[in-house]
């Protein structure tokens, strides 16, 4: 049976891409394009691993989520990769790194994401149950 994907990006031409690509290798790939949306759609899907954007509603709005799934006791071991291009968008002079508490996430990938990267972060770090 094929790994759920969950996408959760406002960007449609980044998430068709993905999705083509994720399509492509055999993943079962859903999409939220909304926080609200994806939360909802990963309780009522269970998926194997989330692919998150930070900048979506709101400029944060990914950094919520990530710990609103981390603390919901059905999805908190769910994989969450980030994806986002927060860092340049906002010039800021630093990256993310996972976090226990405030980014509790597997990876933090910068955009644009080399396919390559992307499949090797999902490969590493999907459900493998």
């Amino acid at each position: 049976m094929a790994k759920k994907v969950l996408m959760i990006d406002d960007d449609p031409e980044f998430v068709e891409a993905i999705s083509n690509l994720l399509d492509a290798k055999g993943y079962d790939v859903h999409t939220a394009s909304n926080g609200k949306d994806g939360v909802a759609q990963a309780k009522a899907q269970d998926p194997d691993l989330i692919l998150l954007d930070v900048m979506m509603t709101t400029k944060n709005e990914g950094f919520n989520v990530a710990r609103e799934l981390h603390d919901d006791a059905k999805l908190k071991d769910t994989p969450i990769i980030i994806m986002t291009g927060i860092r340049r968008e906002m010039n800021l002079p630093f990256g993310f790194e996972p976090d226990e508490a405030w980014l509790p996430v597997r990876r933090v990938l910068e955009k644009p994401v080399k396919p390559e990267v992307l499949l090797s972060a999902i490969s590493e770090n999907i459900r493998k149950s």
